[in-house]
């Protein structure tokens, strides 16, 4: 064993020369695990809330929305077999979109409706899970012969509630682009039928998005054979950026692309930002506890004073005694580090199998605390932990190396 390394050993023990550690030494690796936990559990937690928001915030809405300028893409299908075609992307889908009014039998609400296919848009969006009763077959009106010449049309179910509408039920949509007549522009107003309910979890889509056969979208707003734009979905989502840049190369000048980073750019920009303050925050955790590391060298540079002076006197250089006691102090480090690591997994584990902390769900978009750790997090955990540590016994050894031996050994 190392001549340094047997010593700081030694230091860390009891006067009996137990294997027990000192009652200084346990507080200070207590802490330093304390804080490791902490961090490992908070950060987990926060990843979890981060990528449950993701998803649910990607089902509804596509990788990437591809537009052309003037906001109509005729001849859609040749658009779609080159945005298909082009490395990166799993399947495409067109849409139409528009702002409306929605009476109901005791309500009036602003909505998004929005125009889909439904037999390409389960490829790019998760619709059929978040529905709560009815599918998307319904809105196939061909399908639905008992609809009569009412169209089908798929609400949120907080819109629904709002509307006090439920499947089954006719809803009155508003359209403020209408037909032109000498009084200037006239609303246009048609009957949907109600055949199905969605629930994504997030309250402003659930109150606000409501979807038809994109057939009705494009007779009802009087657009002929267009779409709006091109919903995108991609085998890896972090490749998004770098796959809309390829698209607007591919289908040429007029044709610009928004990927899922740009149009939630704020929202996750405030999570990363939030997750980042939080590190910084519960750092000071193991700071405090680094202190204790402070306290415990100096403790024992105190104790050990005439050690000290026979080591020296035995011919220990300064540079020994100082790594002495730097090797003591990451010692204490590693050890807490370690606890905390294996403390922060299995907490995280229990949360994640058991799910003993519930959320109330009309408050949060989820039930209970997701949990997510990510590898990246775990090593920025250990490398400012053992940093920490490290600088914590800087000043206890620079303090022990530079003791006199003749005096340390006359007045210790």
């Amino acid at each position: 064993m190392n001549f340094e390394l047997f010593i700081s050993l030694k230091h860390l023990r009891t006067k009996r020369g137990k294997s027990l550690l000192s009652l200084l030494t346990i507080i200070s690796v207590v802490g330093v695990a304390v804080g490791v936990m902490t961090l490992i559990v908070v950060l987990a937690v926060m990843n979890g809330f981060q990528n449950d928001l993701r998803s649910k915030i990607l089902g509804i809405t596509s990788h990437i929305m591809v537009f052309k300028i003037g906001n109509v893409i005729n001849d859609y299908d040749k658009v779609i077999e080159k945005v298909e075609s082009t490395e990166g992307v799993r399947a495409a889908t067109p849409f139409i979109q528009t702002q409306v009014m929605i009476s109901g039998y005791r309500a009036v609400s602003g909505a998004i409706l929005r125009g889909i296919d439904p037999d390409t848009v389960p490829r790019v969006l998760n619709l059929p899970s978040i529905m709560k009763s009815g599918s998307l077959s319904d809105l196939k009106h061909g399908r639905q012969p008992h609809l009569g010449s009412t169209p089908p049309i798929i609400l949120g179910i907080e819109l629904a509630t709002n509307l006090g509408i439920g499947v089954g039920g006719i809803v009155n949509v508003i359209s403020p682009v209408g037909r032109l007549t000498p009084l200037g522009q006239a609303p246009k107003s048609q009957k949907f039928i109600v055949v199905g309910l969605f629930e994504s979890g997030l309250y402003n889509y659930d109150n606000s998005l409501a979807f038809i056969n994109l057939q009705s979208a494009q007779k009802f707003l009087g657009l002929g054979n267009v779409c709006n734009g091109i919903e995108v979905n991609v085998k890896n989502v972090y490749e998004a950026p770098k796959i809309a840049s390829t698209l607007r190369t591919v289908l040429g000048h007029g044709y610009f692309c928004r990927d899922w980073t740009q149009m939630n750019k704020n929202f996750f920009a405030a999570l990363k930002l939030e997750k980042t303050v939080m590190f910084i925050i519960l750092t000071l955790i193991i700071l405090v506890a680094s202190f204790n590391i402070i306290s415990t060298l100096i403790m024992v540079v105190m104790e050990k004073t005439r050690d000290i002076a026979i080591l020296k006197a035995m011919g220990a250089t300064n540079r020994m005694i100082m790594k002495i006691f730097v090797l003591e102090g990451i010692i204490i480090g590693a050890i807490g580090t370690i606890l905390g690591l294996v403390g922060g997994f299995t907490l995280c584990s229990l949360l994640k199998k058991y799910k003993f902390i519930q959320l109330p769900a009309d408050v949060y978009t989820i039930s209970t605390l997701p949990v997510k750790i990510e590898s990246l997090d775990v090593i920025l955990i250990t490398i400012a932990t053992m940093l920490i540590s490290l600088l914590a016994t800087l000043y206890p050894s620079w303090q022990a190396s530079r003791l006199n031996p003749s005096e340390a050994l006359r007045y210790g």
